[in-house]
């Protein structure tokens, strides 16, 4: 049994901001406690500590795979940490939300089973939940 994240490191480009919004705001409505830097991190912090602090924290890292992301320098420094960490050996998942070729962010990216929202959003959003045992609830549902 995979265990329910305590919270989730959410690693991507800034230039996919809007999508990861949409990401962060999903799991937080599934009770997925969430870390994204442009919602956790406020004003007057030093955002360099509190990403570090968030990556030594979080017990999950799910990393939106882009064109965006595969240049970002610093996607590629959180990835980086995750991959060396041990803690995050089982719990990091990639999250395919635009064509390209992860290869060119990391090889062992490869390894893992991707999550796909490329075809369809809600399809996607069923996957990655499915992770922790969590039933997908639309916008549109009134539970």
């Amino acid at each position: 049994m995979i265990p329910h994240p305590n919270e989730v490191f959410l690693c991507s480009s800034s230039w996919d901001r809007e999508f990861a919004n949409k990401i962060a705001e999903l799991l937080r409505r599934h009770g997925v406690s969430v870390w994204h830097g442009p919602s956790s991190i406020k004003g007057g912090q030093y955002w360099h500590d509190e990403i570090g602090d968030a990556l030594e924290r979080c017990d999950w890292f799910v990393i939106l795979l882009s064109p965006h992301s595969i240049r970002s320098v610093w996607v590629k420094r959180e990835l980086m940490f995750a991959l060396e960490e041990d803690r995050y050996n089982k719990t990091i998942v990639p999250v395919v939300i635009h064509a390209c070729n992860h290869r060119r962010l990391s090889w062992n990216l490869s390894s893992r089973q991707l999550v796909d929202f490329t075809k369809d959003f809600e399809a996607g959003c069923r996957a990655l939940l499915r992770i922790w045992g969590i039933d997908y609830k639309s916008l549109d549902s009134d539970a």
